[in-house]
């Protein structure tokens, strides 16, 4: 992910997040990997965006039941394939965040 979002420029940086790496630009949050799946901040605007793709949140499993995560959405799988349109759901992802 690290050449997939270097056109982003210097501001990226990426560190160990929860067993997985996380992606900020300018400090904030944007994207997360954990096992081989992508996740990207979602906000109000672009929630819709993401679900019509057939994304989903990041959940996780407790005593309690599951927890979804809707700050967080798997990528689309198209973006995988399309570094032009990475980069446009990166940004669309850095825009959600701050």
């Amino acid at each position: 992910m690290r050449e997939q979002f270097a056109p982003l420029g210097a501001a990226v940086s990426d560190a160990a997040f929860f067993g997985g790496r996380a992606f900020k630009y300018h400090g904030q949050q944007f994207a997360w990997v954990i096992g081989s799946t992508l996740y990207l901040r979602v906000g109000d605007a672009t929630r819709a965006e993401f679900e019509a793709e057939g994304a989903t949140p990041f959940s996780y499993e407790t005593k309690k039941g599951k927890v979804l995560v809707t700050k967080y959405y798997t990528a689309p799988e198209f973006l995988l394939d399309d570094p032009e349109q990475m980069l446009a759901w990166a940004r669309k992802a850095i825009n959600a965040a701050v």
